[in-house]
């Protein structure tokens, strides 16, 4: 169990701090809006209404006893600044902040962030790629290159064992899972499994190798 400081709770914030619920962590969730604070109350270990700007004000929250500051402010990219760089000025162990655009990004890392997110990016590459093919069922980024992709079974490797087909030689993706009745197999996967029909896998490479691999 970890403890997080999450600041700004707009719809970004609020769902963040819905799933630190759902994976039983400790979370105060700070805004300067009232209603924002009340809403989120039945979902998090505390929360305060609260200028996340002003230093005295982020003193008093003892920043540096949290496992993880999250700074959600969407709509202040001034403010969203100021809290990074303060909260790590006054020791947090490590700052993730939300950006809208890449210039927010450099200037959130050169001022306290020590990582950070695009929550409208993110999604916006995810809604590309997931919905412009017809045998994607689901899609994680692993940094600038590499994915997993969760996609159809082609027919024509249906009753085929993975050695038979040899993609992680042919196409150097390698078959991490499989899906079917829209449960993951625990089996570990070997070369002498064969893919079932009506199922999905779950592979991971790089896009352009899992592309080629899938005629995606």
């Amino acid at each position: 169990m970890k403890t997080v400081l999450l600041i700004g709770l707009g719809r970004f914030g609020r769902h963040i701090a819905m799933k630190l619920n759902e994976l039983n962590q400790q979370v105060m969730a700070v805004d300067k809006d009232e209603e924002r604070v009340n809403a989120i109350l039945p979902f998090v270990t505390n929360a305060q209404i609260g200028d996340s700007t002003s230093e005295d004000f982020l003193i008093s929250l003892g920043v540096r006893n949290y496992d993880l500051c999250i700074v959600a402010i969407g709509d202040n990219f001034q403010s969203s600044l100021e809290t990074a760089s303060l909260l790590k000025e006054l020791g947090a162990k490590k700052v993730v902040a939300r950006a809208g655009r890449d210039i927010q990004a450099k200037f959130l890392l050169r001022n306290g962030a020590d990582e950070v997110v695009y929550p409208e990016k993110q999604m916006a590459n995810w809604t590309a790629i997931r919905y412009t093919s017809d045998h994607i069922a689901d899609y994680i980024a692993l940094g600038d290159d590499h994915a997993i992709f969760e996609v159809e079974v082609p027919n024509s490797w249906v009753g085929k064992s993975i050695g038979q087909l040899d993609v992680r030689k042919r196409y150097h993706v390698n078959i991490m899972a499989i899906k079917q009745n829209g449960k993951f197999s625990m089996t570990v996967i070997t070369p002498d499994i064969s893919l079932p029909v009506n199922s999905t896998i779950l592979v991971l490479g790089t896009q352009r190798d899992i592309q080629k691999c899938f005629h995606i």
